[in-house]
């Protein structure tokens, strides 16, 4: 086949359209045009008078091999890569060497789905439950502001992604195009088939819930155990490797081999192994606020007369700014048509996040407005970090006044420096509850003064984005891991051989496709060292 990029299209062209510019391009006969796979869809908004769709295709054609040499040079007309996954080994019958993974986020399923898919049938350990059961104490702390430290937006199967947008696009580099392993797994257990094509692809939270059903039986299918509520307590290291795990119950499993895919939350589980010596280093992060605005206002700032248009949905934005005092600022997990859900895994502390059902069809955008921070900020070793944003996560409870709700206040006057006492035309979407108020002892002064000085720069970029109304709420600290619990070439801890972190948790993943990306990557990395001799060359 052939792939063809860059075909540009208005945005109301015919279906028949496609095909006549691929001839066009091509300078074919139609005749010689046969299947047509779309391998990408985007828009190029820059000229709302004039947006345009933008394709890239895989074709068959007649005479191929003399188009490629037509065409030699020509970055827009190549050969279609190769995507297909091709598994780097196969246990053979009994093997009884069995690996653990930790984690049943993104990283820990694709690490999971991979190794059984290869025949080593992992176990694999999550500390919350399953997904239908969290779900429910999910929403036991949005409506009753009642917390589960076990079992909440944080912990359980299908991880933090789970009640989240679903955003499934990421800028990695790939070029083993694992994420295309990824979508096509995501596709066959259920996600719609769109996200193999559209450039920003998403799938909502009641989707992914049935998608992380169907991965977890896929996996039981092929001999791996998944195990609910079995935290990791501590971990067996003898001479310099992993022997086994220790469960909060009291069970301890031996083991030689294990997938740490933690998640960025797990503050309990970092702190027992940087007891017992793993390597890790504290890593920069983020922090600030969720904004959010009428998914109108963003529409017709982003869209101009197309707003609304079926093929573009819900606008999003991505925006960034550098503030005089050094910091950049820059808009975070963007939720077109969604909502700011508390998203703290411990007592007496506030942390947001957003999420987007699939439809996207929720009054008001959301997007985390955030603040870079190093471990200059916060020195004092790899856990620096876990207490600096337990310190703000709980100055949010106390001024929200307790019960989970979270301190809010409306752009206008925080811009201005003054509290807030009513709401304007925006309601914000939080759950229990916002109290209105100043947020400026909420967060470090240099944060402060970094978002009073981006928001009116947004404006500059979206008409609207500083409107008084606007309500910001406190606050986002979570946008990655703290720490990185670094790892070699082989994917192993630098001093724990058969200890192989990964994933958010670890450092090395930001969202769901690159913790998916990573998972596989490791889960290979695991095999390459069990197998020996299976490895295919």
């Amino acid at each position: 086949m052939l792939r063809l990029t860059e075909l540009r299209l208005p945005l109301d062209h015919p279906p028949e359209a496609l095909g006549a510019a691929i001839v066009e391009r091509l300078g074919i006969a139609a005749g010689d045009l046969g299947e047509v796979i779309v391998f990408r869809r985007s828009y190029d908004a820059r000229k709302v008078a004039m947006m345009t769709m933008i394709y890239t295709v895989d074709v068959v054609v007649r005479d191929e091999a003399a188009l490629l040499r037509r065409f030699a040079g020509d970055r827009h007309v190549g050969p279609t890569p190769d995507t297909n996954y091709r598994f780097v080994g196969r246990a053979p019958e009994g093997f009884a060497n069995r690996p653990v993974v930790v984690g049943f986020g993104p990283c820990g399923i694709f690490a999971g789905l991979i190794l059984a898919q290869m025949g080593l049938r992992p176990i694999i350990l999550e500390r919350g439950k399953a997904v239908r059961e969290r779900t429910k104490d999910t929403w036991g702390l949005w409506r009753n502001n009642v917390l589960n430290p076990e079992s909440n937006v944080q912990f359980g199967e299908g991880g933090a992604g789970t009640f989240s947008d679903g955003k499934l696009y990421s800028q990695i580099k790939d070029p083993k195009h694992y994420g295309r392993k990824v979508l096509t797994e995501f596709v066959k257990a259920g996600a719609p088939e769109e996200i193999l094509y559209v450039a920003k692809p998403h799938i909502g939270t009641f989707r992914l819930v049935g998608m992380v059903e169907a991965m977890r039986h896929d996996i039981e299918a092929l001999g791996g155990e998944i195990r609910f509520q079995q935290r990791v307590a501590d971990v067996l290291i003898e001479d310099g490797h992993v022997r086994g795990l220790t469960l909060a119950s009291g069970e301890e499993i031996r083991c030689d081999h294990v997938v740490l895919a933690l998640g960025h939350s797990a503050r309990d589980t970092f702190g027992m192994l940087h007891a017992r010596g793993v390597f890790m280093e504290p890593k920069p992060f983020s922090i600030g606020f969720r904004i959010e605005h009428p998914q109108s206002l963003i529409d017709r700032a982003r869209f101009g007369p197309n707003a609304g248009h079926p093929l573009l949905g819900a606008a999003d934005y991505k925006l960034v700014h550098h503030a005089k005092n050094g910091r950049s600022v820059y808009s975070f997990c963007m939720c077109p048509g969604g909502t700011v859900v508390a998203a703290t895994s411990e007592p007496e502390r506030v942390v947001t996040n957003g999420m987007s059902q699939y439809s996207r069809n929720e009054r008001n955008a959301n997007a985390g407005i955030v603040v870079g921070i190093t471990p200059a900020d916060y020195p004092g070793g790899p856990l620096a970090g876990v207490e600096f944003q337990r310190r703000w996560e709980s100055r949010a409870f106390e001024l929200g006044g307790g019960g989970y709700v979270a301190p809010a206040q409306l752009v206008g006057d925080f811009i201005a420096g003054q509290p807030s006492a009513v709401l304007g035309s925006v309601e914000p979407s939080y759950k229990p509850g916002v109290k209105l108020g100043d947020l400026a002892t909420s967060l470090p002064d240099y944060a402060i003064a970094a978002v009073r000085e981006a928001l009116p720069a947004f404006e500059r970029q979206i008409k609207g984005f500083s409107m008084r109304d606007a309500v910001l709420t406190g606050v986002e600290t979570r946008t990655s891991s703290p720490l990185r619990i670094t790892r070699g070439a082989d994917c192993q801890s630098l001093n724990v051989k058969g200890l192989y972190p990964a994933g958010e948790g670890a450092g090395y993943a930001g969202g769901i496709l690159s913790a998916g990306v990573d998972g596989i990557r490791v889960a290979e990395a695991l095999a390459s060292a069990l197998l020996g001799e299976h490895v295919h060359a």
